[in-house]
C-alpha cells in the first residue's frame, strides 16, 4: 500500500513539473507571436501597405535591391547603381503608395 502512494506522489509531482514547463513555454511563445503580429501591423500601417505575407516578401525584395544599389555604388559602378536604384524605387514605390500624409 505504501509503494502505491509513493508512486502516485511521484507521478503527481512529475505531472505538475511538466504542466509548469508547458505553461511557461506557452506564455513565452504566445507573447513572442503577439509581439511579431503587432510589429508587422505597425510596420505595415506606417508604410501604408496591407500586412500580408506577400507584401512583406516584396518589401524584403525591394530592400535587397536597394542594398545591391549601394554595393554597386561602393564598387564605383555608377550605371549599375542607378539601375538597381530604379528597380528598387519602382518596386517599393508601387508597394508603399502615397496614401499616408505626414502632419
Amino acid at each position: 500500500m505504501k509503494s502505491e502512494s509513493t508512486f502516485e506522489w511521484l507521478g503527481a509531482m512529475l505531472g505538475e513539473a511538466i504542466r509548469t514547463i508547458v505553461a511557461a513555454l506557452k506564455n513565452v511563445f504566445g507573447g513572442f507571436g503577439e509581439a511579431i503580429s503587432e510589429f508587422s501591423s505597425g510596420l505595415a500601417e506606417a508604410l501604408g501597405m496591407s500586412p500580408t505575407l506577400f507584401n512583406f516578401a516584396l518589401l524584403v525584395l525591394g530592400l535587397l535591391l536597394l542594398y545591391a544599389g549601394v554595393r554597386a555604388l561602393i564598387s564605383r559602378s555608377f550605371v549599375g547603381a542607378i539601375l538597381w536604384f530604379i528597380l528598387a524605387v519602382l518596386l517599393l514605390g508601387g508597394l508603399i503608395g502615397e496614401s499616408g500624409t505626414m502632419a
